[in-house]
């Protein structure tokens, strides 16, 4: 039997006698809610906090998670709908659950990928329906990402890729990847991670063929379950390249992404913002202007690789 936490973050004291003059949101969510919260939650909370929200006093939030079983995010947004909540933030891994839940409910994405190829929104420039927020785009970079790993080792020609299926735009994804692969003279290696329990397998399959580097697609699931990648690929001496800064932070050697915490707080001015009488169709969608190369120098020599000068006066940050 799955279990599916809910949390409801209400006010105390006086205010509890009046909860009908407090806004309620929801926050849909396909992880598990982490305790303390993530970085990237934290990062939602400390933007509410920055515009004037305490939450239980101002704002309730009503969480749902599905605890890694998709199947579940129908009824949970569903949940959340009867609820009447005031709009819905919804994370990588829940967009379209919250989307097929309500067309009338406002509805905050955090760094959703591609949100016009996946046709959630009309343009960027204005939605035009009941979804809006942070968005990135994934398929762009996924081809980036393979090219700066083949810059920094250009002796590598087979490359695992660790990916989940389910996420939204990781066919998209894996498309772009094999597309890149081609241009450079790459052949790629695919292990699928639908869950927690694949990561084993993927692992086992890499220490049969060995890769010469592993490459990650950013999901939920991936982001997650940082420690074990990174805690393998340091223990089987593997080159790594992540689509999160905070994996190469824990011990992979590169990342080229955008600052995820970031995109997490700026959802916070779209919840603002519809609290306070705008329409998500009329607020535009917002992308980062920056990515961020990464270099792990740490990991590099532990590994014995000497990455090119010319790719370390690109990196934003060199961790040593």
């Amino acid at each position: 039997m799955a279990l599916v936490l809910v949390i409801v973050c209400t006010p105390t004291g006086a205010e509890a006698q009046r909860p009908d003059n407090i806004p309620r949101i929801g926050y849909l969510i396909l992880s598990p809610l982490a305790d303390p919260p993530s970085a990237e939650r934290q990062a939602f909370l400390d933007g509410l906090r920055d515009l004037g929200y305490v939450v239980g006093r101002n704002i309730i939030i009503e969480y749902r998670s599905a605890a890694w079983n998709r199947e579940l995010l129908p009824d949970l947004a569903a949940e959340l709908v009867d609820r009447k909540v005031a709009l819905i933030v919804a994370v990588p891994g829940a967009i379209e659950a919250a989307r097929d839940a309500t067309k009338t409910i406002p509805i905050v994405i955090t760094s959703g990928s591609d949100p016009l190829e996946r046709g959630l929104v009309a343009s960027l420039a204005r939605p035009g329906g009941n979804i809006t927020g942070t968005a990135n785009s994934s398929i762009e970079l996924t081809g980036k990402r393979l090219e700066l790993l083949r810059e920094a080792l250009p002796k590598i020609s087979r490359v695992a890729v660790l990916w989940n299926p389910t996420s939204e735009t990781a066919p998209l994804q894996w498309s772009a990847a094999q597309a890149a692969a081609r241009k450079l003279g790459v052949t790629l290696q695919s292990l699928e991670v639908k869950d927690p329990k694949d990561f084993p397998g993927a692992f086992a399959a890499m220490r049969r063929n060995r890769p010469d580097a592993l490459m990650t697609f950013a999901s939920q699931l991936t982001t997650a379950y940082r420690p074990i990648i990174v805690e393998f690929a340091t223990k089987t001496r593997l080159p790594t390249m992540f689509a999160v800064r905070e994996d190469v932070v824990a011990g992979g050697l590169l990342s080229y992404a955008h600052n995820l915490p970031d995109v997490f707080r700026r959802a916070a001015y779209f919840v603002d913002k519809i609290l306070k009488g705008a329409k998500p169709a009329e607020l535009p969608v917002e992308q980062p202007t920056k990515y961020e190369l990464i270099i792990n120098l740490k990991t590099a020599k532990a590994l014995g690789v000497a990455i090119p000068p010319s790719l370390l006066l690109r990196a934003d940050q060199v961790v040593e």
